[in-house]
């Protein structure tokens, strides 16, 4: 049985080992970090607040609407309340607290936003941006290739090794994806000539023996604010504005079905679970791919 705990819970002492169990359940670390943020973001309120940390439903309705009218993102919003959640269920699982308080709360209804993709143009301009023969232009455009293509995550992409990438079959494993979920995801011939030119240069780098697979200039290595960044610098010389990494999953996305692609197959090269995630990612394309049916159908020849 639960035990009852009399002094008022401190959250921020519990927090740390919220965490651990997190990560001994193989919650990826951007998982860990979203849901701590969460928590530590409703203590940051409170303080500024003058309220007292707790468990309550009201104050997490005065929370979350403090959020929104704050200008956040529904989804933000949505994220920090979700990551309360799941910290005041754990609680209650260790017996910290008799119940959970916080069970059965409805979360913010997110808005149905239109998810942007390049177009065939603003995506040529970006790997022509890559154009060169030093080695972080050899990188990332084989990074712009494989992403535009295959919609790996950027995180997916940064966590890959050698062993990884079958340039013979033209096949990218991906061991852990998103809820720890692997699968292989194919390549064509141009995204193939574009990461055997990085890897035969790379085979001179001080890091050629380890394993990552992308590597930083100057003998460094190569993290998600490194990939963020040589993105985001691609993009300024394309003229690309408002442009992040996550971008081109979109794009790999809209592409595949404007390209005749199954919602079955984009599913698991993605790594989707659910059809919802097609619609989102693909909303902004599709009076385009709509008008190209109508157009093939031929309904007005009569």
């Amino acid at each position: 049985m639960a035990r009852r705990v009399s002094a008022p819970l401190d959250l921020a002492v519990l927090l740390p080992s919220w965490e651990l169990a997190l990560r001994s359940e193989r919650k990826s670390p951007a998982t860990v970090k979203v849901y701590g943020d969460a928590v530590r973001a409703f203590l940051r309120w409170c303080t500024e607040h003058d309220h007292s940390p707790a468990l309550d439903r009201e104050l997490m309705k005065a929370f979350v609407a403090d959020l929104l009218d704050a200008g956040a993102e529904a989804a933000t919003a949505r994220s920090r309340q979700l990551g309360m959640r799941r910290f005041s269920a754990w609680l209650e699982e260790e017996g910290e607290i008799a119940e959970d308080p916080l069970l059965g709360l409805k979360a913010p209804k997110l808005d149905a936003k239109v998810t942007e993709s390049l177009s065939e143009d603003e995506l040529r301009r970006l790997i022509k941006a890559c154009g060169g023969k030093e080695f972080r232009d050899r990188r990332d455009d084989a990074i712009v290739r494989l992403m535009t293509e295959t919609g790996m995550r950027a995180g997916e992409v940064v966590g890959l090794t050698v062993d990884d990438v079958d340039l013979t079959r033209g096949l990218v494993t991906v061991r852990r994806g998103k809820g720890g979920k692997g699968r292989v995801a194919p390549f064509g011939p141009q995204t193939g000539v574009a990461i055997d030119r990085y890897v035969r240069m790379r085979r001179s780098h001080l890091l050629a023996d380890t394993a990552p697979l992308w590597l930083g200039d100057r003998g460094k290595g190569f993290n998600y604010d490194g990939l963020h960044k040589s993105l985001k610098y691609r993009a300024e010389l394309a003229g690309l504005k408002n442009f992040h990494p996550h971008l081109l999953r979109h794009t790999a996305a809209s592409r595949w079905l404007a390209a005749g692609g199954s919602e079955g197959g984009l599913m698991a090269v993605a790594g989707w679970s659910t059809r919802d995630m097609i619609d989102r990612y693909t909303r902004s394309t599709a009076s385009d791919r709509a008008a190209a049916e109508a157009r093939g159908l031929g309904l007005g020849d009569l």
